[in-house]
């Protein structure tokens, strides 16, 4: 069994991670996956939260939301509609996302319901992992 795999994050505009990792926790569509070296083949939606992974014993995370992930025995791709470090999240902005994201969703009329609730949830993860891991 190999001792690490190669992760890839990145959205349509950069590369964000490119690491030799030893295990991963992945936000899936349904919940999170535990990746780890070996992995049997996958390819699956992702969910908005905290994408960590460990590099040499320390540990990082990575805000992703949306997109998908492509899992092989050697490698993880994930291509996120949205990602961010915690260092790189503007609380004022993830803030305000949620707050609109929520008057859209208490609004009557003619909208789109699942647009505004994957901005409430790519908000309410910025949050969280700024929270937890960044600021």
């Amino acid at each position: 069994m190999a001792a690490t795999f190669e992760l890839e994050v990145a959205t349509p505009d950069r590369l964000i991670v490119r690491e030799q990792v030893a295990e991963a926790q992945v936000p899936g569509k349904d919940g999170y996956l535990g990746i780890l070296p070996d992995h049997a083949p996958l390819l699956t939606e992702l969910g908005a939260g905290a994408l960590t992974y460990t590099v040499g014993g320390a540990s990082h995370t990575v805000m992703v939301g949306g997109g998908w992930m492509e899992v092989l025995p050697a490698s993880v791709r994930i291509l996120a509609t949205v990602a961010e470090k915690p260092n790189e999240i503007d609380l004022k902005r993830a803030q305000g996302a949620l707050d609109r994201a929520e008057k859209r969703l208490k609004e009557s009329g003619a909208m789109d319901i699942p647009r505004a609730l994957a901005a409430a949830d790519r908000a309410r993860a910025r949050l969280a992992v700024a929270a937890e891991f960044g600021r």
